[in-house]
């Protein structure tokens, strides 16, 4: 009876467990204005949705620095940037790590964008990209696509890290011969 015990409160546990990661914001609506930012990069410079407006923005939230799909995705939106910089966008990543985490992931892998820093997790909240996990907060790897009037243009759910930027670069491609 005690194994039983045990069992059903471990199924109560995972259950709020879920529950509780799946409650951690609303994503935000194609067609709607994209929530603000005001978040320091990887230099402590601050960054606002506002200084992109007139711009595309690719606004990616990933788990962690310096792992293994992290450093793949980030390093391939460093190796694209160009293409997607030539389509009028700029590249940010967001995660809830420290400006001195960033800096050094931007360093090793000389990754020329923003990375920041979301110690609050208020704008990963904000986005519906934040996974609480009870003993630690990470942000959900969800890409965001806002136009340069600030509106969501295309949200991103499910990711493969090796092909994403080419993916950005394809749909960026096909919203600028529809405008």
């Amino acid at each position: 009876m005690k194994w039983f015990a045990v069992v059903a409160a471990l199924v109560v546990f995972a259950a709020l467990f879920v529950a509780r990661a799946a409650r951690a914001g609303e994503l935000p609506e194609v067609g709607k204005p994209a929530p603000d930012f005001n978040l320091p990069d990887q230099n402590g410079k601050p960054h606002t949705l506002q200084e992109y407006r007139g711009k595309w923005l690719v606004l990616y939230f990933y788990p962690r620095d310096d792992t293994p799909g992290c450093t793949q995705e980030a390093c391939a939106f460093r190796d694209d940037l160009n293409q997607i910089t030539e389509l009028g966008a700029q590249v940010v990543g967001v995660s809830v790590d420290d400006t001195d985490s960033h800096a050094g992931f931007a360093k090793k892998y000389h990754l020329p964008f923003p990375l920041l820093a979301d110690k609050t997790t208020e704008t990963a909240t904000r986005y519906g990209a934040l996974l609480d996990l009870l003993f630690m907060k990470v942000a959900r790897r969800y890409t965001f696509l806002i136009d340069p009037q600030g509106n969501i243009s295309k949200v991103y759910l499910s990711v493969e890290t090796s092909r994403h930027s080419k993916q950005i670069i394809e749909d960026l491609q096909k919203l600028s011969k529809g405008s």
